[in-house]
Formats: structure tokens, sequence, C-alpha cells
């Protein structure tokens, strides 16, 4: 194989040029563009890392605000539930009163009607009384052909309807 014996004599170039291409390599990927890059990857890892501290404190600056915005609503909450208990209260005194007046007023008409119906009821049974007296004075002389005085009826009734 010819290949093979050319090898000794094409060796010593071979190894120069992988040499040479090797150092080229080295010094413009390695010593020119590997820096580079890793000033890029250091700085956006700087960017990231700042930019995560950012939005850690606007996240702990929004919990704050989110806490203060809490404890002002409960405060708000408060004094509203306050405010509704004042005015509930405020309202059942006045509907109180309100009813109370009411009362009284229906109180003073039920005492009036029931005086009433009491005048009356004495009325009538007055009336009753000189009715029922005129009637047994009435029946007594029809039936008994005697006169019987107004007053003697009157007694005699009034003893009636005391008994009966």
């Amino acid at each position: 194989m010819p290949q093979i014996a050319q090898l000794a004599s094409t060796y010593s170039s071979q190894i120069f040029w992988l040499l040479v291409i090797f150092g080229l390599v080295f010094f413009v990927i390695g010593r020119g563009m590997v820096p580079k890059v890793m000033d890029t990857v250091a700085l956006r890892d700087q960017q990231i890392s700042s930019d995560l501290a950012a939005a850690q404190a606007a996240r702990d600056a929004a919990n704050e605000q989110e806490e203060a915005w809490r404890k002002r609503e409960n405060q708000n909450r408060a004094e509203a539930h306050a405010l509704i208990n004042a005015a509930k209260a405020e309202a059942a005194a006045a509907t109180e009163k309100k009813l109370s007046a009411a009362q009284k007023r229906i109180d003073k008409k039920i005492a009036d009607a029931e005086a009433r119906i009491a005048e009356a009821a004495s009325q009538a049974a007055a009336e009753i009384e000189t009715v029922a007296s005129e009637a047994a004075r009435d029946i007594v002389q029809r039936l008994a052909g005697v006169d019987v005085s107004d007053a003697a009826a009157k007694a005699a009734v009034k003893e009636a309807m005391i008994h009966g």
C-alpha cells in the first residue's frame, strides 16, 4: 500500500500544519472570541440577577402596599359597620318612639271608645229599665186592671234586674 509508505515522509509536515492550524484556532477563537462570549454571558447573568432583584423588590413593595390597603379596607369596613349599627339603633329608637306615640293615641281612642260604650250601655240599661217599667205597668193594668205608679213599677223592675 503506497499510502502507508508515504506516511513517514508526510508525517512531519502534517504535524507542522496541525500545530499551525491548532495555534491559529487557539489564538483566534480561544483568545479572541471566547473572552467576548464569556463577557457577554457574564453581563447577561448580571442583568438577569439585577432584574430578579428588582422584581423581588417590586414584589415586596407590592406586598407591603397590599397589606396597607387591606388594613385600610378592614378599618373602613369596621367604620362602615359601626355607622350601620348606629343608624340601625337610631332608626330603632325613632321607630320605638313613633310606635309609643301611636300606641298612646290608640290607647286613648280605646279608652274613649270604652267610655262611650259604658255610657251607651248605662243609657241602654236606663232605657231598658224605663221601657220595662212602662211595659210592666201596662201589663199589670191590662191584666189586673190595677193602676201602678211609675215609682213602684221602676222599683219592681230594678229588683227583678238585680236578681235575674
